[in-house]
């Protein structure tokens, strides 16, 4: 059984990865071919593929990019999503257009979601709900969502994941992998870039998202973290009809946090629904360590007395404590304006390489701060300084850990939102308190003591463990069974065009055989004649004239003379 269920997946593979070349070839990015090394791929994709139309041909790439993984579908609008927060490793360019993806397909018919709805949930609808609306409310790649009644009589709202987008994705991730695998091979200082690592995060991320009592449980985890506080609101789960394919929160209604006329219309107070908002995300951020991943104005609704509720938890971030340091470490330095331990923090955190040139690193940020220095810190904006900030250590070859690059994606969204409710809105102001308290935490007593006490167990246990290393060590060197793997990176295209042209210098000199052998054979009139010439010799011509012809408009259609 299972080997057929392999078969059926190496089909669906190989029928995919059909489909992903003739998109790419179809929008002009079969370049990206031939850069993974698919030298016959990229060869008939030259022949085959046009761009899709007129107005493709006249497309910048990031944009034809963004249409390519549009129409790719479900795993490629996610992973396009992922790299548009992901500065430190795509181009601007790249990232402001993969920002515009749009991940609204047509919604399924209910007869479709409600079977789904009975298979994820095992028991008829009936039991669960008085009625499920047939018409969704909002649609997207992963799920779609419908108002509904439970037999309890709570209005709620039913998120149902699509039929058949799992084994889809599992498809796409596995020839993602693939290419990663290709990529991590190929392309110089890959260990920078981390392709692998993306696809590894990518394919835990829309796992998780695909799995909705994850996000269930992440709106009870975020408000629990927010438990006691009244100026914010998070949605019931109803857990009795929520499976890992449907998800039944509390419907809610309320105003959109950028319809700014009906927030007035309501005597609401937008300066205090900014401050309120700013608080908590940096609690979220700087003291909990898990946040909204997505808060854009369509999911944060403002209700009576000025509270706010958000909705839609399918893209959380964390930052663990050592992040969490780095972040506030990050922002002290450049609020203080201080290079030097800006610089040191950055290479201490160990995301810096060898080849790191320190001081063009140093003269750079020195430049970054200086774009800073007139400008007052309340009219900073700190999200758009981050992005700025990550942009110029990537080109130092320098990691970024990815929720930090997703947190300063979702800061520029929630400042925007907050620059909008309130044009005096001081995101530094919000933040200093914050970045205060955690740099006193930091340095407290007690977390020093406990750092110098982890810190003594790790040399104790490297000390326990030295003796026996280094026999293991020498042992392997008496058993002549010591070796030290090396891993040549980037060599493999220089190899396959030293092939390449060896190949032609041995089609050459045949085709020159031929010619030789076949003058030779001219010059005689033995063996059997054909249209009054030795046939030996005609047919050594024509296959050299053949082999010739095929071989220059092979080096023509290559554009390498």
């Amino acid at each position: 059984m299972l080997r057929i269920v392999n078969i059926n997946r190496n089909v669906r593979s190989i029928r995919r990865y059909r489909q992903i070349i003739t998109v790419l070839g179809g929008y002009g990015l079969g370049h990206l071919l031939e850069y993974l090394n698919f030298g016959q791929v990229v060869d008939f994709s030259r022949r085959v593929f046009r761009p899709r139309s007129a107005k493709a041909e006249h497309l910048t790439p990031p944009e034809r990019l963004r249409l390519a993984l549009e129409e790719l579908g479900t795993t490629f609008i996610k992973l396009g999503q992922l790299l548009s927060t992901r500065a430190d490793i795509i181009p601007a360019s790249f990232v402001q257009e993969l920002a515009h993806l749009q991940d609204k397909i047509p919604c399924l018919p209910f007869e479709e979601i409600k079977a789904q709805i009975e298979h994820e949930l095992g028991v008829p609808l009936g039991q669960r709900f008085l009625y499920v609306e047939p018409e969704a409310i909002a649609g997207a790649s992963i799920a779609q969502v419908h108002r509904a009644r439970l037999i309890t009589g709570e209005d709620v709202v039913v998120k149902v994941r699509r039929p058949g987008v799992v084994e889809a994705v599992e498809t796409d991730i596995d020839i993602l992998m693939g290419v990663a695998l290709l990529l991590e091979r190929h392309m110089a200082r890959s260990d920078i870039y981390d392709p692998v690592g993306v696809v590894r995060e990518f394919s835990y991320t829309i796992r998780r998202e695909m799995d909705l009592t994850r996000e269930g449980h992440a709106i009870e985890k975020i408000r629990d973290n927010f438990k006691g506080d009244p100026n914010l609101y998070f949605p019931r789960v109803y857990w009795e009809a929520t499976a890992k394919g449907v998800l039944t929160t509390e419907y809610v209604e309320g105003i959109k946090v950028s319809d700014i006329c009906a927030i007035e219309a309501a005597g609401l107070d937008r300066r205090e629904i900014a401050r309120r908002g700013a608080r908590a995300f940096l609690k979220m951020v700087l003291e909990h360590g898990f946040f909204h991943g997505d808060p854009h104005p369509g999911n944060v609704l403002i209700f009576k007395d000025n509270v706010i509720c958000l909705l839609d938890f399918g893209m959380v971030g964390r930052l663990d404590p050592a992040v969490k340091r780095y972040l506030t470490d990050v922002l002290v330095a450049v609020i203080n304006r201080d290079v030097e331990g800006l610089a040191h923090i950055i290479v201490e955190a160990g995301d810096a390489g060898e080849t790191v040139n320190m001081q063009a690193l140093k003269k750079a940020l020195a430049e970054f701060m200086d774009s800073y220095l007139e400008i007052p810190l309340k009219e900073i904006e700190v999200g758009r300084m981050l992005l700025e900030f990550i942009d110029l250590i990537s080109t130092h070859r320098i990691k970024v850990h990815p929720d930090l690059t997703m947190l300063v994606k979702v800061l520029v969204v929630v400042e925007g939102m907050g620059r909008k409710l309130d044009p005096d809105f001081d995101m530094v102001g919000h933040l200093r308190p914050f970045l205060e308290r955690e740099f006193r935490q930091q340095h407290s007593p007690g977390r020093l003591f406990r750092e110098a006490e982890q810190g003594l167990e790790g040399y104790l246990t490297l000390a326990r463990n030295l003796p026996r290393d280094i026999r293991e060590i020498l042992n392997k060197i008496n058993r002549n069974k010591f070796r030290i793997d090396l891993e040549h990176r980037g060599l493999d295209r220089f190899s396959k065009e030293l092939d390449r042209s060896a190949n032609r210098l041995c089609l050459s000199l045949i085709i020159a055989a031929l010619l030789i052998g076949s003058s030779i054979a001219m010059q005689g009139n033995r063996g059997p004649m054909l249209w009054g010439f030795p046939a030996f010799a005609f047919f050594g011509f024509s296959c050299a004239g053949i082999v010739g012809v095929w071989w220059m408009v092979a080096i023509l259609r290559s554009g390498r003379l």
